[in-house]
Parts: C-alpha cells; sequence; structure tokens
C-alpha cells in the first residue's frame, strides 16, 4: 500500500504490485520544468528591460478584441459564482422540500468489472432514507453480469435493518448508454432519479446534498460535483485540476438555474419531468448533455450542488484523454446544433445568461481553439522581442490565485489541496488541456463535415481508489471480494 500526501496508490493489474516510483518521478519532472519556466517569466518581469516598438500596437489591440467575449464570460463567472453560497442559503430558506423524496439510482455498465462493486457499495451506504438502486447492464462481454449477480445474491441473504436500498438488475443486449438508462428509467419509482457511472465512487452525503436543490417544480436536474479520484500521474493531475476549476464556474450557472452541462456521472432529475421530455435521446452520444440543454430549452431551471461529490476514475493514458474528449466535444456540438434556437433567444422562458452569453461564447470559443496557435505565437512573439514580460506575468499570479481560491473555498479542501503546489504552474497545464481539447475538435469537425457517427469508445480502467478518496467517502461497509462463476 502507497499513500504520502494524498497521492493514489496504483496496484498493477497484471502483478498487483505497488508501483509509486514512476509516476512520483514523472510529476517531478514536470514540476521542475514548469517551474522553472514560471521562474523565468517572472524573473523577466522583474528585471527584464522593455523595449516597446509601435509594430505591435495594432496586433495587440485586436488580439484584445478577439478575447474580449471569452474574458468577458469568464469574469462575469468568476463574479457571480462568488454569490453561491449566499444564492443557495436564500433557496433553501424558500424551500418547502426536503430530503423526502424517494430516489432512483440507475448505474449503467459496459465492461465494468473492474469499479462496478466499489461503486454499488458507495451508493449502498449514503445517508438517504428511502433508495433504490438499479444497475443495468449494456451487454457486458467481461465478469460484470458475474460480480453484480453474486454481488446482489450476497447481499440479499445478508440481514439489514430498516430503509435499506433495494437492487434491481436489468441486463440487456448492447444498445448504448442512453437506451440502457431509458429501460432503468421504466423501472424505477422514485420522485428523483439520480445517474451515476459505473466506475466511480459516490460520497456520503451525495445523495442527500443533490436532493435538497429541487426545491421548487421548475428545478428539474441539477448536477454533482464530480471529482477525479485518481491523481498520481501528470495525466491524472491534469485532469483534477481541470475538473476543480471548471466545476467551480457550475456555481454561477447555478444561479442563473443556467446549468447546461449535467455530467452522467453525477446527475439528478425529477422523473416526472424526465418521462415528460422523452427520456434520454438515443441519437447523441452525449445523451446526459442533450438532456440539459432540452430541459433548458424548454423552460425548466437546472442548478449545481458543489457538496453532491462523486469521485471518478480518469484516463491514464493520453489516447485514451483524447478519445474521450473527442467523444465530448463531438456529442456536445451536436447538440448545438440540435438546439440552435435556443441561441440568442429572447423567450421570456429562457435566461439571458444563458442565451446571450454562455451559449453563444461557447461557440465563440470553439472558433478561438482553431486560432489559439497563431495567437500564442503573436503573443509570445511580441513578449520575447520587446520584453515586455508583465501582461504575462500577471497571468500567471492570477490564474495561480484562482486555483488556490478555488481549493480553498471547495467542499472537498482536504482533498485538493495537492493542487495547491500546482497553483502556480497552472497557466501552463491548462495549455496542455487546450492541446487536447484541439484535437477534439479537428476530429470533431472532420466527422460533421464528412457526416460520420461516432461510437462509444472506452479504456482500460485500472480500478485506482487511494486512501484519500476511501477516507472523504467513509464508508462504514468493507467492500467483499467476490469470486466469478
Amino acid at each position: 500500500m502507497f499513500d504520502i500526501h494524498g497521492w493514489i496508490e496504483f496496484k498493477d493489474p497484471n502483478n498487483l504490485m505497488t508501483r509509486p516510483i514512476k509516476p512520483l518521478l514523472q510529476c517531478g519532472a514536470m514540476l521542475c520544468l514548469f517551474y522553472f519556466v514560471t521562474f523565468m517569466v517572472m524573473y523577466m518581469a522583474s528585471s527584464g528591460e522593455y523595449r516597446p516598438d509601435a509594430r505591435f500596437a495594432h496586433a495587440r489591440f485586436i488580439m484584445l478584441i478577439l478575447l474580449s467575449p471569452i474574458l468577458f464570460k469568464y469574469l462575469i463567472q468568476l463574479t457571480t459564482a462568488l454569490f453561491y453560497s449566499l444564492v443557495e442559503k436564500t433557496r433553501f430558506i424558500n424551500s418547502h422540500l426536503v430530503d423526502k423524496n424517494k430516489v432512483s439510482v440507475l448505474i449503467p455498465a459496459w465492461n465494468e468489472e473492474v469499479g462496478i462493486l466499489k461503486t454499488l457499495n458507495s451508493v449502498i451506504n449514503t445517508d438517504y432514507p428511502e433508495l433504490e438502486i438499479i444497475v443495468i447492464n449494456d451487454g457486458s462481454t467481461d465478469k460484470t453480469h458475474q460480480l453484480v449477480s453474486n454481488f446482489i445474491q450476497d447481499y440479499e441473504r445478508t440481514p439489514h435493518q430498516a430503509n435499506t436500498p433495494v437492487i434491481k438488475y436489468l441486463k440487456l443486449p448492447n444498445g448504448g448508454k442512453a437506451k440502457a438508462l431509458n429501460q432503468g428509467l421504466c423501472i424505477a419509482t422514485g420522485e428523483i432519479v439520480l445517474t451515476v457511472d459505473a466506475d466511480s465512487v459516490m460520497d456520503k452525503k451525495m445523495i442527500a446534498n443533490i436532493v435538497k436543490r429541487f426545491t421548487d417544480e421548475k428545478v428539474a436536474a441539477v448536477a454533482g460535483n464530480v471529482v477525479v479520484g485518481n491523481r498520481k500521474k501528470p495525466i491524472e493531475l491534469l485532469q483534477q485540476l481541470e475538473y476543480l476549476h471548471g466545476f467551480w464556474f457550475k456555481r454561477a450557472d447555478s444561479n442563473f438555474n443556467s446549468v447546461h452541462v449535467i455530467g452522467g456521472a453525477a446527475a439528478a432529475y425529477r422523473k416526472a419531468i424526465l418521462e415528460e421530455v422523452g427520456g434520454f435521446d438515443e441519437n447523441i452520444i452525449t445523451e446526459d448533455v442533450e438532456l440539459s440543454v432540452r430541459l433548458l430549452a424548454m423552460g425548466y431551471a437546472t442548478r449545481y450542488a458543489a457538496d453532491a461529490v462523486v469521485y471518478t476514475e480518469g484516463p491514464s493514458e493520453w489516447k485514451c484523454l483524447c478519445s474521450q474528449r473527442l467523444r465530448w466535444k463531438f456529442g456536445r456540438l451536436l447538440t448545438y446544433i440540435k438546439h440552435r434556437s435556443l441561441f440568442f433567444s429572447l423567450s421570456k422562458k429562457h435566461h439571458p445568461y444563458l442565451t446571450c452569453l454562455v451559449l453563444p461564447v461557447a461557440i465563440y470559443a470553439e472558433l478561438a481553439l482553431f486560432l489559439e496557435a497563431l495567437l500564442l505565437t503573436i503573443f509570445y512573439g511580441y513578449t520575447i522581442y520587446t520584453g515586455d514580460y508583465i501582461p504575462l506575468a500577471f497571468m500567471v499570479c492570477f490564474v495561480s490565485a484562482i486555483i488556490t481560491l478555488q481549493v480553498l473555498f471547495d467542499s472537498k479542501m482536504k482533498f485538493h489541496a495537492n493542487l495547491l503546489i500546482l497553483a502556480p504552474v497552472a497557466w501552463l497545464m491548462f495549455y496542455v488541456i487546450d492541446l487536447v481539447e484541439f484535437q477534439a475538435l479537428c476530429r470533431s469537425m472532420h466527422r460533421l463535415v464528412k457526416r460520420e457517427n461516432l461510437e462509444w469508445q472506452t479504456w482500460a480502467r485500472v480500478g485506482i481508489i487511494s486512501q484519500a478518496v476511501a477516507r472523504q467517502v467513509n464508508h462504514s461497509r468493507v467492500v467483499t471480494e467476490h469470486k466469478s462463476i
């Protein structure tokens, strides 16, 4: 076992030996390189000589104009996110709904033998009184069926206290995640339907915290806070940082009842509304995002629960990460095309924050991503040529301050404490994320032009669960070993 300062334990799937040294060396090398570059930027900003050149004046102005929509949206979200706690308190005061709704947890599973039992145990051990669990096996070809069947048999033979969750199991031919969720929805009996991925671990208070956001009948869906649980390799730390930073801005979206990306790894829906709108779209590969936007298009409200935490396993290989982002990007673009009438809508049932700011700038950001290499070349060429490192140094300090504040005010601050050391070099890590997003955008556009579809991609999961995650979740039940048939 290996656990030091929150680093993740990794068990080799072949020999089950703990191997922490190589990832630590990789992280150390990355930090040394990024800190060196950051130090040089700050050094040049404080001691370098600025050599102004009038030929670059127009270039600077044009770059500022091009980036102004994105910067404006960023500042609006950053400012309004600070009022998230105050808005939430006001909503709770005016709420007449407590955690009295029955909840149905849908767990779609396709070849999830590695993590499905951890997911089941985490849901069973949540602090919620009335709960049913529905596992939907979407044509798995591994040991998922044997593991789940054995688990349910052992679970039903074990004496339980009152309000013990009921487990239902559907074994279906492979038809896709959306179809599996719709099948689970047909047998769900809860007023609230919650989805969670079969490679995730649910925090003990997750369900209670997400359900209490349904403060009135117009709230159709609530997004949970997804945290990357594996954080040993540089690629995993990158995703932990990205998720923390990105999910923070859902606070601003929630203030305006306009969370338009509700990931299926931690999502709750009002079942009556879900049935009214026709369930999940089986033709778009990101069925969760499409449903979020569809609910907003129909005039419903969507919110975010920062303290409803689900730990998930992010891709640990670059190829897998690129494939995941291709699916996300392609599905999101298809969603925007399908609901294009929502853009700049002035209808009273749509919030202008969503229709006139968030959605249009989301498309604009994709266009800017195409030009990012050119813009960065101009910016850094100007910086080096003129010695004007002050703007770059300001950006470094600004991003570092934002990441630090996000860590300190997160509901899982102790878990994310390891990111504090990354805060000064986060600006460089975001460039790596942009590179991954750029390849996904190019491949998505190619598919759109060629009118090609995209099949569901998966990656080899290794079931990474750290001792830090285990302490956060605080399970009361020991995960039992199950032999396959």
